[in-house]
């Protein structure tokens, strides 16, 4: 079965109906682009083997703008549920009664699960989607404005293996893993998530059809150790929380909120993406199990730098208060 017709049965087959790549609509588009310019060869005597223009009125005007608006719709729509469904599994308390009783998430902690795999797959099978179009589209054109358009989506933070969310997801599904959940649908879509070490060195991978692997390294470039007390900034790089206050020159006190808007990604070097940065909570909980001893090691030395910090800082607002 060709993607497309799989992922249209993927898609028709979700109990809600979910935000998608209109992968038939892209296509017509394509080639309706072709159409018209085969018949403007004929009329011209060209020969039909020839790829569409660049700058097409016909592509440029339709299937961008079309695609943006259904990436933007995915992206919103999976780190939208993937908040609340990590929000839910890692409250406690009262706090946790309470999102049940809003109705959060119906069903039983099973069910919770089961949404957690169920997003890892929308999230995988529309970035799929999305590969596979703008390869179409650089075939037709013979040009590479396909991957340039993915490099723009990125930069937009629109590039769903770009969420953080997805990798909270993948350390909830592994820490959750020793609890067997037989899938509703579409498990042949998944394989699962895994934790792996290479020469010492973390990194979260998961597996779907169609040979795509996603590998996210978990070695913060700044310290150059694993990512202790995890944490994404917006263009979707992981640091150690302490590491990427460092960078963004606030303290722990302050927090990355108060970062800035000049401030830069240390790997990227782009600008304002501390503000929207999430705390990796799951994978934090992933890490600390996998890594017992470097984490103990690891947590002796910061909280001595994080009580140094707030002794500073509280020294500082007294000062401020009594004007010395």
């Amino acid at each position: 079965m060709k993607f497309c017709k799989k992922y249209q049965a993927y898609m028709e087959g979700q109990e809600k109906k979910l935000p998608g790549v209109g992968f038939k609509k892209l296509k017509k588009i394509l080639k309706k682009c072709r159409r018209d310019l085969h018949s403007q060869n004929d009329v011209n005597g060209v020969l039909h083997d020839q790829p569409c223009p660049h700058n097409c009125a016909v592509c440029d005007g339709t299937f961008f703008p079309s695609l943006l608006k259904e990436m933007s719709a995915v992206v919103g729509c999976f780190n939208e549920r993937a908040q609340k469904l990590l929000e839910l599994h890692l409250a406690s308390g009262f706090r946790k009664y309470f999102f049940w009783f809003k109705g959060k998430l119906q069903g039983n902690h099973v069910a919770l699960i089961q949404e957690g795999k169920d997003l890892v797959t929308y999230a995988l099978i529309n970035a799929i989607a999305m590969r596979k179009i703008l390869k179409k589209y650089d075939k037709v054109h013979d040009s590479k404005q396909g991957q340039a358009f993915k490099s723009q989506a990125q930069s937009m933070h629109i590039e769903i293996l770009q969420s953080p969310w997805l990798c909270e997801l993948m350390a909830f599904h592994i820490n959750l893993r020793e609890i067997k959940v037989k899938s509703r649908r579409t498990s042949v879509l998944f394989d699962g998530c895994s934790l792996t070490f290479t020469d010492g060195k973390p990194s979260l991978t998961c597996e779907l059809f169609d040979s795509v692997k996603l590998d996210i390294d978990l070695t913060c470039s700044i310290c150059l150790d694993i990512v202790f007390d995890p944490v994404a900034l917006t263009c979707g790089h992981i640091f150690c929380y302490m590491c990427a206050c460092s960078s963004a020159s606030v303290t722990i006190v302050d927090g990355l909120k108060s970062a800035e808007p000049k401030a830069k990604c240390p790997l990227c070097r782009e600008v304002r993406v501390y503000e929207g940065s999430v705390h990796l909570e799951e994978l934090s909980i992933l890490l600390s199990r996998s890594c017992r001893e470097y984490w103990e090691e690891r947590l002796k030395t910061e909280r001595v730098e994080r009580v140094r910090q707030a002794k500073e800082h509280w020294e500082s607002q007294c000062r401020a208060f009594m004007g010395v």
